[in-house]
């Protein structure tokens, strides 16, 4: 098998689907926070516009669409509970609505994750996120998102379990 085409075939195995889906997630939540879109208008525009597509030069990677939606519609369905979960992770005086919108964006994508979705393990949840992370910013941020959702997953009492079932 030659080296393109291993890279292609890694490149739409479901981890990596999910992994895009995930990246295209925080982008949709950092556009509507800041766009003040609406749920529908930015689910249409992704699927229309970003999931697996070359944007301005930049191919996107192969996403997993419904994994997408769920998360994207999940933080705004449960934003009530994930801002506060946020805000007891960060340190005081600093609430998720004071930090920066992309870094609000991996943190809400990722809690939501960490407190809904109990059939992804807790390990997987921070690397990715912390992976998003690393490529908008310095390491600095990286080791923030990392902190953060560790406080999260130990508060939901996650850990780093496998093996946990889909809530």
């Amino acid at each position: 098998m030659t080296q393109t085409t291993r890279r292609q075939r890694d490149a739409v195995r479901p981890a990596n689907q999910r992994s895009a889906a995930r990246l295209a997630a925080v982008q949709a939540l950092y556009q509507m926070d800041i766009g003040r879109q609406s749920l529908e208008d930015t689910l249409a525009q992704f699927n229309a516009h970003h999931l697996g597509r070359e944007i301005e030069g930049e191919q996107y990677l192969p996403a997993d669409a419904d994994f997408f939606r769920q998360i994207v519609s999940g933080v705004i369905r449960y934003q009530l509970d994930i801002d506060p979960t946020v805000d007891n992770a960060l340190q005081r005086g600093w609430p998720v609505a004071r930090i920066d919108a992309t870094l609000r964006a991996i943190l809400r994508a990722a809690t939501f994750e960490l407190l809904r979705r109990r059939d992804i393990p807790s390990g997987v949840v921070i690397t990715e996120y912390v992976d998003i992370a690393k490529a908008f910013y310095e390491e600095d941020a990286a080791g923030l998102v990392n902190g953060v959702l560790d406080a999260i997953a130990r508060q939901a009492d996650r850990g780093n379990m496998a093996d946990q079932k889909p809530s």
